[in-house]
């Protein structure tokens, strides 16, 4: 099975399942897509067509992919702050001369949004907001004639700029918020979140963070001359969808083992395998050779964390914590199912 194969393969299971997530953005301006069990979804499948997308629609927002040959999958964990969690994620990568966006500085008109995934929005007018990322286009879209009238009005200006009224207008009238990168588009359709984070799909907009240039957090192993164009969030083994504590669901930990098995690291792969050996033999840490760079401290930490969450004997993994994770050792008892 090719790379594609398995990216397309993925991408239909987990489109399929409510309790995944998916994002796509830059450090600083993201959007998210969530749907609920119970929420009414169509499904998007264009397989038929050489290139054809696959997707998900709902009444407050929508995903569609479509797939290039040269995508790469990466599996991915990082550390949770409270010392006994873990996330977990596979971040989608083009070779940047392939992912790259234009990246505008300043609000851009676009015209008719004929890309639009319902139909019924292709009408509507679509803008960049010129925000610079290099992974992805950051848009709003909107019917509204004096919407639409203030934002042309305003083109060619940053809408970073402290207290910009089209800024202001545009979180007032809450219009629909695209992401658009080489790989897929993501738009939400529900409200802007004023006071808090709403539940399902929403929008992230940082400028402090955008200032940096950066396409992805440093936990994210995007590889060098690759740009982040898609993420997906599975559920996860120790946290609900919304971040809070759940006892460990060990169904939910074998499912991402699968998709570790279908986008390795093999750095992580690396360090895993040699914490096993150590704990199998017995040997204890003066046998183990500690990891030196970031992403294999990471994983050595992870893979502590869950073997604490599996019922691993206190007594045993006591020193590898104290030796590597001391955050872990600090904290309380973790929830056990």
């Amino acid at each position: 099975m090719t790379e594609i194969d398995r990216i397309r393969r993925t991408l239909r299971e987990q489109l399929a399942l409510p309790s995944s997530a998916f994002s796509i953005g830059s450090f600083g301006a993201i959007a998210e897509f969530h749907r609920r069990s119970d929420e009414q979804a169509e499904l998007l499948s264009d397989e038929a067509v050489p290139g054809g997308r696959l997707g998900v629609v709902t009444a407050r927002g929508a995903l569609s992919v479509m797939l290039q040959p040269d995508a790469r999958g990466i599996a991915y964990e990082t550390l949770s702050r409270d010392g006994r969690r873990w996330q977990q994620g596979v971040v989608f990568c083009l070779p940047e001369v392939v992912g790259r966006g234009p990246s505008r500085q300043v609000l851009t008109p676009l015209g008719p949004d004929r890309a639009a995934i319902r139909v019924g929005d292709r009408e509507a007018r679509l803008f960049d907001m010129g925000l610079g990322a290099r992974n992805i286009d950051f848009c709003v879209r909107s019917g509204d004639p004096d919407l639409v009238r203030l934002l042309e009005r305003h083109a060619g200006e940053s809408l970073l700029t402290p207290g910009h009224p089209a800024a202001a207008a545009i979180l007032e009238a809450s219009p629909h918020r695209i992401a658009v990168s080489a790989l897929g588009r993501l738009e939400v359709y529900q409200a802007i979140g004023r006071l808090r984070t709403p539940e399902g799909p929403h929008t992230h907009l940082l400028p402090k963070f955008l200032r940096s240039g950066r396409t992805h957090s440093a936990n994210i192993p995007v590889p060098q001359g690759w740009l982040p164009v898609l993420m997906l969030h599975p559920a996860s083994a120790v946290s609900d969808e919304n971040g809070r504590p759940i006892p460990y669901r060990p169904e939910r930990q074998a499912a991402f083992e699968e998709l570790r098995t279908r986008f390795p690291d093999p750095a992580v792969a690396q360090v895993r395998a040699a914490l096993q050996a150590c704990l199998q033999s017995q040997r204890g840490l003066e046998s183990f050779q500690p990891p030196t760079d970031r992403t294999q401290r990471t994983a050595l930490r992870v893979a502590l964390r869950q073997l604490r969450a599996q019922g691993r004997a206190e007594a045993t993994l006591a020193p590898w914590i104290a030796a590597f994770d001391r955050t872990a050792s600090l904290t309380g008892s973790h929830h056990k199912a």
